[in-house]
């Protein structure tokens, strides 16, 4: 429009273009899933639900790489990990982290949807298209998959193939991600804030697990008001904080009273990484340790822990050559290597098969 004679622009100034993509039914259409799909996610859902609610006595186990971004050797963790998975079911229930996006403080590759070239390309429909076939072939042969929803509307084009969801640290204040998560099929788990504080965690949780309407986009790519049921199985994430780690008896037990005190389900899942492990990965097996402890000893409220793990142990640089890359190594948060995650869940599976089940009737009460 014209204002005094000059043309006024007031909005769309700092947009540079927009880039339309499919829809999220198109997507599904061209990378649908099967009836075998549809079992292996529905019983991972299923069981992980159990465990919240005291009718499966086994210890959820959600480990990957802290991001993917090689599908080759994502596929070659899969294969691994679904074969352990198989030897450790009786005690432990593992869930292949699946994680596609990287919530960034300030800057830095943003995930395998958002830049799968790994250049600042951003091409996300290529992302989409990527992550979502991945995820299809590590469903396929069996794994259930953990994700990260952190952009809004991502969910749409791969929520169907999920079996538990994470709301990172610096989202879990977010009211979108707490209507958002309200609507999820699956189990989802607030992590406590960056700062340590556990009430950011616990109003998602209370939030979540409410009725709620809020706009968003259909998986069919039309504007819409969604109103949700609340989801009940929202529960809290401990990762530590700037304060420190927060995983031993006596943070454990301030977690449960705070949970006690506005009526939550006592459920708590602990990552061994991130601030529990002081951004070390080489303490996440005293994290473990130290969890496998407080469950011997009678803990009731743990069903969880997250691990960071890949082929290789470590982490290196993204640099302006992708192709110079180390297979198998992570380009974000340092994980424990392929062998040493092997050895810790099955010293996990020794420490507690003749423990969870006798815990079950206690938890099944808690609830």
């Amino acid at each position: 429009m014209e204002l005094d004679g000059a043309k006024v622009v007031v909005e769309n100034i700092n947009v540079e273009c927009e880039m339309p993509i499919c829809t999220p039914v198109e997507l599904r259409k061209r990378f649908p899933s099967s009836e075998k799909h549809i079992q292996v996610v529905h019983k991972g859902q299923t069981a992980i639900k159990d465990v919240m609610e005291g009718k499966d006595h086994r210890l959820i186990v959600v480990v990957g790489p802290c991001s993917v971004h090689d599908v080759q050797a994502a596929r070659e963790y899969a294969m691994k990990l679904q074969e352990l998975a198989e030897e450790l079911s009786d005690t432990l229930l593992l869930v292949m982290r699946v994680y596609f996006e990287k919530p960034r403080t300030n800057v830095g590759w943003k995930g395998l949807l958002n830049d799968p070239d790994l250049n600042g390309t951003f091409q996300i429909q290529k992302g989409l298209e990527i992550g979502r076939n991945l995820m299809l072939d590590i469903t396929g042969i069996g794994l259930p998959i953990a994700a990260e929803a952190l952009d809004v509307l991502t969910p749409q084009y791969i929520q169907d193939l999920v079996s538990w969801t994470a709301i990172g640290a610096r989202t879990t204040e977010s009211p979108c991600h707490r209507q958002m998560a309200s609507a999820f099929t699956s189990a989802v788990g607030f992590k406590n804030g960056t700062s340590g504080d556990l009430e950011v965690a616990v109003n998602a949780i209370r939030a979540c697990r409410n009725p709620s309407s809020f706009l968003t986009c259909s998986v069919e790519g039309q504007v819409c008001v969604v109103k949700t049921k609340g989801n009940p199985h929202a529960h809290i994430v401990l990762r530590g904080g700037s304060d420190g780690p927060n995983y031993e008896a006596g943070h454990i037990q301030t977690c449960e009273e705070q949970l006690r005190s506005v009526g939550l389900p006592r459920n708590i899942v602990i990552d061994a990484s991130h601030g529990n492990s002081r951004k070390d990965f080489r303490n996440q097996p005293a994290v473990l340790g130290n969890i496998a402890d407080q469950i011997v000893s009678g803990n009731n409220s743990i069903v969880g822990v997250m691990i960071e793990s890949n082929l290789s142990e470590g982490a290196q640089k993204l640099t302006d050559d992708p192709s110079q890359l180390k297979y198998g190594v992570s380009i974000t948060d340092s994980c424990l290597g392929w062998e040493d995650t092997k050895q810790e869940l099955r010293q996990l599976r020794t420490k507690l098969k003749d423990v969870l089940k006798s815990r079950l009737p206690a938890r099944s009460e808690s609830q």
